[in-house]
């Protein structure tokens, strides 16, 4: 078995928990030296025994420009092998890791760097090009993910490591900002190898499954889940050198034939919407049929049969997390036996919170709370029965970097911590989400509307790709980006009508707005109908994780273009 020189004075007994990601990484390149850790598709293999060398090579090059145990290095980076290196070669080191999601600006980026304190950088080719001169200029020194290799060098002095505790900060981890500007959540090693626990109570793996990444390894989700859990079990996981499209996934989920996957609500409800639902609804006799219970729910499970080969006919685990899954594609997963569950957590918790293993879903519900894991309601409204949602976790974050305010706000001096999310328990303590306390919409009566639910049953529409409910001067609007491949094809049937395709394109969506109203306004409360559909031509501004940036749209249009407030503070700013 291969020695961590830097983990030799390490207690070598496995038998307690692993507290620290550094006992964690020694335990698993020890315990799993041979087996495969990570896989590029269509490229390099890296043992867990070679893992563990190259996690020693970054510390080195770490300390060998200066760096200290607490120091902030910067993680910025496309899914890659190297990705989970250089984050266990930092955290392990008793330096604090901050990974970065690549969708940010530059502009973004360069605040992002500075505000965490960060004194070094490790990037990817891409991604490198978009820092300022001034930013690289500051750091002690750039290291390039793909190979390894020293970019820059500013600094040649030698640092110190040092064994971390459970208690120290191991992650700043900046939010995305889906309603408000980013914050940095501080994450201890304590928090972080709790999840492993949390994970494996609810689904347990082992080192004979393969882990398929698709989702940013910069977000706590992918990064917790799918891949300290997996590397703490001595799992494969494997990565894609390109975006997860529908062309470059399906011929990669034939190849690797993942047994668990970690995907957003966004790419099944694609699934469903384009494949299933648009066949279902192709022709008047599909429709007929697709309509009684019973030969849709057949109908689901022969789909359902086509898509587990699809995902290369090994599947066990479907991890569905970070938004709503849309009402009806849930139904069909459900009906056509496909393994999923969908988790419940926030970046604030690292982030598991509720969840099921897939013999356990039930429709609309997270699950129970994860062993370990206390939930409650506060604030409940006596009519619906539903509240803010409180979490009492292992994983709660310290608080966000720089900001006790918003800290103070979110963290109630007795532990528990406020989640922003509105939610009911069913008499068994199953979770059902209701929608975020910031979205909620008080209506003309007082009701509670919830937007979320409405952009169900909208998106549900087979012609509608994705929408937002907002309110307007006391009026319900959708905003709603079509499914464009679906309406042409519908046009086609026009065209003798008309003498150009824009004039049909544009008939067809104003009959559409209509009959989208009236399909809408049929399935809703009486509170929750909206008064107008309203055309987005471009597609909506997302997160990493496929959420709308709610805060982009939930004003007036001004002069017929959303007004966009900048996501990230100004230089001075709190963040």
């Amino acid at each position: 078995m291969p020695k961590f020189t830097f983990f030799e004075r390490m207690n070598k007994s496995t038998n307690k928990p692993t507290n620290t990601l550094c006992e964690l990484v020694r335990n698993s390149v020890e315990r799993f030296a041979s087996k495969i850790a990570f896989t590029m598709f269509e490229g390099e293999e890296i043992t867990y025994a070679e893992a563990g060398r190259r996690i020693e090579k970054v510390q080195q090059i770490l300390l060998d420009a200066g760096l200290h145990a607490g120091d902030k290095v910067a993680l910025l980076s496309s899914n890659m092998p190297h990705w989970g290196i250089c984050y266990f070669a930092i955290t392990s080191a008793g330096m604090v890791v901050v990974p970065i999601l690549p969708d940010f600006s530059g502009e973004e980026l360069d605040m992002i760097i500075e505000h965490s304190e960060a004194r070094a950088l490790l990037v990817s080719d891409k991604l490198y090009t978009k820092l300022s001169k001034p930013t690289i200029e500051r750091l002690n020194v750039v290291v390039r993910t793909k190979n390894l290799g020293i970019i820059s060098q500013r600094v040649h002095e030698k640092g110190t490591a040092a064994i971390p505790r459970p208690e120290d900060l191991a992650a700043i981890i900046y939010t995305s900002g889906t309603t408000s500007q980013p914050k940095g959540v501080m994450l201890t090693h304590a928090a972080l190898c709790a999840q492993i626990d949390l994970s494996s109570a609810i689904f347990p793996i082992d080192s004979d499954d393969v882990f398929l990444s698709v989702l940013p390894l910069s977000h706590t989700y992918e990064c917790s889940i799918g891949l300290i859990y997996p590397f703490s079990m001595g799992s494969r996981i494997v990565y894609m050198d390109r975006p997860p499209t529908a062309s470059a996934l399906m011929p990669t989920l034939r190849a690797v034939r993942p047994t668990v996957m970690l995907i957003v609500p966004l790419i099944i409800e694609k699934i469903y919407r384009h494949q299933v639902l648009a066949k279902f609804n192709s022709t008047r006799a599909w429709r007929t049929l697709y309509r009684i219970g019973f030969m849709r729910r057949y109908l689901h499970r022969v789909a359902g049969r086509k898509l587990q080969k699809l995902f290369g006919g090994r599947l066990r685990f479907l991890g569905i997390g970070g938004s709503k899954l849309d009402n009806g594609a849930e139904k069909f997963l459900l009906e056509a036996r496909v393994p999923y569950a969908i988790g419940y957590g926030l970046t604030e918790t690292a982030p598991l919170l509720a969840g099921a293993a897939p013999s356990m879903v039930r429709l609309g519900s997270t699950g129970p709370a994860a062993p370990g894991v206390e939930l409650r309601l506060e604030n409940i409204n006596p009519e619906t029965r539903q509240g803010e949602i409180m979490a009492k976790t292992p994983s709660l974050m310290l608080g966000y970097y720089k900001n006790p305010e918003a800290t103070a706000e979110v963290l109630t001096p007795d532990g528990w911590f406020r989640t922003g999310d509105l939610g009911e328990f069913d008499a068994e303590g199953w979770l059902y989400i209701k929608g975020r306390l910031k979205n909620m919409i008080v209506g003309p009566g007082g009701e509670n509307i919830y937007p979320e639910d409405i952009e169900s049953v909208l998106n549900s529409h087979v012609c509608i790709a994705d929408s937002i409910v907002t309110e307007q001067e006391g009026r319900l609007v959708a905003l709603v980006h079509f499914n464009r491949d679906q309406i042409e094809a519908m046009i086609d049937d026009w065209r003798e009508e008309w003498n150009t395709k824009k004039e049909a394109w544009e008939a067809k969506t104003e009959q559409l707005k209509k009959e989208i109203m009236d399909f809408v306004n049929a399935k809703v409360a009486r509170f929750s109908r909206i008064s107008e559909v309203v055309e987005e031509k471009e597609e909506f501004v997302k997160t990493p994780t496929q959420k709308i940036r709610r805060f982009l749209y939930n004003r007036k249009k001004e002069e017929g273009h959303t007004k966009q407030a900048s996501p990230i503070p100004q230089p001075g700013q709190k963040v």
